[in-house]
């Protein structure tokens, strides 16, 4: 079955199954997915999710944010809550959630993007460049934020 890469503004009935979906893999309640799914399919903002769908199964997604839960506020927007099925890994499913979301974005004149990871050498296959070392929210440690131009 192919893949089908999409934006919750084009398939808005799927935002109960996607926050449900981004709950199970990050620990978030829903309702916080909720709320910045309904902000964006509402427009109030352009901060978008975005699906990749083998048919009614969603096999990755990622959401953009104003803050991912770090102390430089002045790095916005976020991308946050990248995950791919374990079982379609290695099919270039992250990769191109990412730059779906980077060209949606510049298209709307947003630009630069920035996501916080522990995560090294995999963002930079898609452009990203590690920018500086982040706290995050209720952590000792320091996480890596990266930036893409």
């Amino acid at each position: 079955m192919d893949m089908e890469y999409i934006t919750l503004r084009e398939r808005p009935g799927l935002k109960e199954q996607a926050a449900a979906w981004f709950h199970s893999k990050w620990g978030l309640p829903v309702e916080a997915y909720l709320q910045c799914m309904d902000a964006y399919l509402g427009g109030k903002t352009e901060y978008g999710w975005y699906l990749c769908m083998e048919g009614d199964l969603i096999a990755g997604g990622l959401g953009v944010i104003e803050n991912d839960f770090h102390d430089r506020k002045d790095l916005s927007p976020n991308v946050c809550a990248l995950y791919v099925e374990e079982s379609f890994r290695s099919r270039g499913i992250a990769g191109r959630l990412l730059c779906m979301a980077v060209e949606d974005l510049r298209s709307k004149g947003i630009t630069p993007v920035y996501l916080v990871t522990d995560h090294t050498g995999f963002y930079e296959r898609y452009g990203w460049e590690f920018l500086c070392p982040v706290r995050c929210e209720e952590e000792q440690a320091t996480s890596r934020m990266y930036i893409h131009k």
